[in-house]
């Protein structure tokens, strides 16, 4: 064969390999997918906030079944919300990689909007003082400040952390309704307890007792008397009964109070592990999740115990780092992938996947939706993690759909 003609077809051999190291560099990684997704749902709320121009700017989306509560309920609620899953990333230090500047925008945006939000002078001074609700997101804020206290609570000026006290303390004038909300005063009051501010005991011990006589086995909690099968226990119920308890119990050092009997700390780790399990599960082959409940437009919001075992490093021995990141990307990219979860102004917009205003409830506002930043916790691990570096694997769905080998479920039994 002439030399020419090697030549070309050794060119031919090389441009598929040269495309595919070309495609390589240009694909996003996990990590990078999922810090994409956080800054543009943080980007829009932080931005606006620390000018004191939230109220102003927000396209504000009310379900057609708004119960007609004061529609300014919908600012805390997007703010709360989102630090509740964003002060992990925030607490990470600072570096120079492009997900290091982003960070620190936000987090400086961050300070800010936590001023605001209690500075009765600014245009984004929070509903702090009307209707029950206030409680529930109020509670998100705190739980913020409990993920973040140092890199988000401890940097606030005297003037703003009075503010926090003060607001958090008026708070009791809400009556918990007898469901999840018991772990709203229950969050807050452990908030100030850990601020060194006065708390109530009695509210934190007594909401505790109540949530651990609402167990009902294999990982699963009652919200109130009856159960519902719903995502409540990943939106709300194991993530801040675990940390309520690491407060009062001081991380279990304090194993057996006299008036919380049952409420253990490491038992609760170990329910919400299997819950987690059993979320993992629920994790379709195409990365979907059953649409059951209400409040199913707080999207990604029901992966939130999960989340939590992977951010503090709890995962139960049955779930790998790379299973659980695998399966948790594929419902991200499902989700966020098909940028049609945002309005014209890039809030989030009422629905699942998508603008569909009809399938929310009577109390939802596109503030609501931003639960759904309660599975980005692991962006609180450095990128050199394992749970971030280890190799991807399918999760249990996949392999069981694929033909694989995988393992048998089984329950959660406790002695």
């Amino acid at each position: 064969m002439k030399r020419q003609n090697w030549l070309l077809l050794l060119m031919l051999l090389l441009i598929p390999a040269e495309s595919i190291l070309a495609k390589k560099k240009t694909e996003k990684n996990d990590r990078e997918i999922w810090c994409e997704v956080m800054y543009r749902m943080a980007a829009p709320v932080l931005s606006n906030m620390s000018e004191g121009l939230l109220k102003q700017n927000m396209l504000v989306e009310l379900s057609p079944t708004w119960d007609g509560r004061n529609k300014d309920v919908t600012y805390m609620e997007c703010f709360g919300r989102l630090m509740a899953g964003l002060a992990p990333w925030l607490s990470l230090a600072d570096d120079d990689t492009s997900e290091g500047i982003q960070r620190k925008q936000l987090r400086e945006w961050a300070l800010k909007s936590y001023a605001n939000a209690v500075d009765p002078q600014n245009p984004d001074y929070l509903l702090w003082r009307q209707e029950g609700q206030t409680l529930v997101d109020a509670a998100y804020i705190a739980e913020s400040f409990l993920r973040g206290y140092d890199a988000l609570w401890m940097p606030l000026d005297s003037l703003t952390k009075q503010r926090y006290i003060t607001e958090f303390t008026l708070l009791r004038r809400v009556d918990p309704s007898y469901s999840n909300w018991l772990l709203f005063s229950a969050t807050v009051e452990s908030f100030l307890r850990k601020a060194g501010a006065p708390s109530d005991t009695y509210r934190i011990s007594s909401s505790l007792r109540k949530i651990e006589e609402w167990y009902v086995g294999d990982g699963w909690y009652s919200d109130g008397p009856h159960f519902a099968f719903d995502y409540y226990n990943s939106f709300v119920i194991h993530p801040m009964y675990i940390e309520a308890l690491e407060i009062i119990t001081e991380a279990g050092k304090h194993k057996k109070i006299w008036n919380m009997p049952g409420c253990d700390y490491h038992k609760a780790i170990a329910r919400a592990q299997r819950f987690g399990m059993i979320l993992e599960r629920l994790i379709s082959p195409e990365g979907t999740l059953p649409v059951v409940g209400r409040s199913i437009t707080y999207r990604t919001g029901s992966l939130q115990t999960l989340a939590l075992l992977a951010w503090r490093n709890w995962l139960p021995e049955e779930l790998s780092n790379g299973q659980v990141r695998a399966g948790m990307t594929a419902v991200i990219k499902r989700m966020f992938g098909n940028n049609r979860n945002f309005n014209e102004k890039d809030f989030l917009t009422l629905g699942f996947n998508g603008s569909q205003p009809g399938i929310s409830d009577y109390y939802t506002n596109n503030g609501s939706l931003y639960m759904a930043s309660l599975a980005f916790l692991p962006l609180g691990l450095p990128a050199d993690d394992p749970f971030w570096t280890d190799a991807s694997q399918p999760w249990t769905s996949k392999k069981a759909w694929d033909g694989d080998d995988f393992p048998r479920d089984h329950s959660y039994q406790e002695e």
